[in-house]
């Protein structure tokens, strides 16, 4: 499945872009905190509306066409937040562009093309193929945050002012998005979509045993989710800059290796999960980030803080292309994007509530508290699911012990 790949890296480039470089042009253009809180929160709303709408919709219309729409819409919204004038317009065109201002490539594209993924790998090779798919997101991610420093660049070039520079990056990656519905094309058309269409648009396609799995899945996804809202990387870098007043020209280049460990990671969860399984890997891995965290608000010196916070790092996501592969390999075929389209919602909605609720935890208890509360809520998640889901095993582990 190169083509999903593909399509995959250079999306993320353009979501790694997006994140960093809408809010600086939204406030290059004179926009206050609320009109930028109004067009980045349409957004987000946009990309979990798409996921819900993939989830429920996507088999029933085909995953290719589903795909190409996303990338019009897409399209045509990084497009309009470009060129609109008015903040009406600018919150429109991120609705329905599903424009993602986080940084992470995480919404209706993904749920389809991880949906494809899984249908496309055996049992044995469904987890590698998950952390390629891992790999070159959180890679092309990285570039694009990078390539946030080119409006800069066309500045010293061109004749422009930094709005514009800004407005014709933001562009790039609007035909850049454009052509990835372009080599959508190449995927084959799906023969099974207009038999999966006949069913009614409002039962979940899931069967009795599914629906029981992942609503359970979907609930400890949640609550660690919500911990992830503690620690979002604006928490996190707020907590550097008032616990040891390191600026951006330290933590841009930590969080940078941060993503690299990030990518890294996932080769050694694939190998691990071979070895020891697809649950164990994500808890085991998991479970001991979460208590190098806690211990991050009690450290005295930067540097240790740092080595710290770039060990969790390195352990973090390891649960990233595990937990995809896990949805897929305990539902059907058919019922694969509502499974992996309803937990990327709920993971949407809980990182939501934990970043208000991190400030609230600053004010009370002071500048740590949402890390220990972050990394407690973690834990639990951790714990719950080894002791919920440790026997419900898939496929290629069964017959290993077979």
């Amino acid at each position: 499945m190169k083509t999903v790949y593909l399509t995959a890296a250079a999306r993320s480039f353009g979501v790694g872009l997006t994140g960093v470089l809408l809010g600086l042009f939204l406030a290059q253009r004179g926009l206050g905190a609320n009109a930028l809180g109004l067009v980045v929160g349409a957004g987000l709303a946009g990309v979990t509306a798409g996921t819900a709408a993939a989830a429920f919709f996507g088999e029933r219309l085909g995953r290719r066409r589903a795909l190409i729409l996303c990338a019009v819409l897409s399209a045509i919204g990084l497009a309009g937040v470009a060129i609109g004038q008015s903040v009406a317009v600018l919150a429109v065109a991120s609705l329905l562009g599903m424009v993602n201002g986080m940084g992470r490539d995480r919404g209706a594209a993904q749920t389809l093309e991880q949906s494809l993924l899984a249908d496309a790998a055996t049992d044995a090779e469904r987890t590698r193929a998950f952390t390629r798919y891992s790999f070159v997101q959180d890679v092309g991610g990285a570039i694009g945050s990078l390539a946030a420093a080119l409006p800069a660049l066309l500045e010293r070039v061109l004749p422009i002012t930094p709005t514009d520079a800004s407005r014709w990056v933001l562009l790039g990656a609007a035909a850049l998005t454009l052509g990835t519905g372009v080599l959508y094309l190449r995927l084959p058309p799906e023969q099974s979509a207009a038999g999966r269409s006949r069913r009614a648009w409002w039962r979940v396609p899931l069967s009795p045993l599914a629906r029981k799995r992942v609503g359970g899945l979907a609930g400890l996804f949640a609550l660690d989710s919500v911990g992830g809202g503690f620690l979002a990387g604006s928490i996190l870098t707020y907590w550097f800059f008032r616990r040891f007043g390191l600026g951006g020209e330290v933590l841009g280049p930590v969080f940078f290796a941060a993503r690299a460990l990030n990518a890294l990671s996932y080769l050694a969860a694939e190998r691990l999960a071979a070895r020891i399984g697809l649950i164990r890997t994500m808890v085991f891995t998991h479970l001991p980030s979460s208590a190098l965290l806690c211990a991050l608000p009690f450290l005295a010196s930067a540097p240790l803080a740092i080595a710290l916070f770039l060990a969790r790092e390195a352990l973090v996501q390891m649960d990233v292309p595990t937990r995809q592969s896990y949805v897929a390999a305990v539902t059907a075929p058919g019922e694969r994007t509502f499974a992996l389209g309803a937990t990327g919602i709920v993971r949407n909605a809980g990182w939501a509530v934990g970043p208000p609720a991190a400030g609230v935890a600053m004010t009370t208890f002071g500048i740590g508290a949402p890390l220990v509360i972050g990394a407690t809520l973690k834990m639990i998640y951790d714990v719950a699911l080894f002791v919920s889901y440790r026997n419900v095993r898939p496929p290629e582990e069964r017959e290993g012990q077979e």
